[in-house]
């Protein structure tokens, strides 16, 4: 098996988990919206946390499987963002938009804050 299928099935993995997360995030934040407790709330943010970490890691994955590098020192998390949003010349075209990495660095602050 070649290193960019097992990359094409951990990434539908990933995505699978991703899907969990978003789909308890939704029910979560349907209990708080209707029942005013912030346990609820408490949920969302977790999962909320676990959606950019799910994210991260595909990102991750595909930096060192196929660009062969990730950044490294204290900003690496932001390094990650421009990195996959930006093609890697011969190796792949940009994995999310700007408009995503923008989306997607709200995202990282709030994981930090929870």
């Amino acid at each position: 098996m070649s290193e960019q299928t097992a990359l094409a099935g951990r990434i539908r993995g990933y995505l699978d988990e991703l899907e969990k997360v978003v789909n308890r995030t939704k029910l979560l934040t349907n209990k708080a919206l209707k029942s005013g407790d912030d346990g609820y709330w408490d949920g969302v943010a977790l999962n909320l946390h676990s959606f950019y970490s799910g994210a991260e890691r595909i990102f991750e994955d595909v930096a060192r499987t196929i660009d062969g590098n990730i950044p490294s020192g204290s900003d690496w998390h932001v390094g990650l963002l421009v990195q996959i949003s930006e093609e890697a010349v011969d190796r792949r075209p940009p994995v999310i938009s700007h408009k995503t990495r923008y989306a997607l660095d709200e995202y990282r602050g709030f994981r930090h804050v929870v």
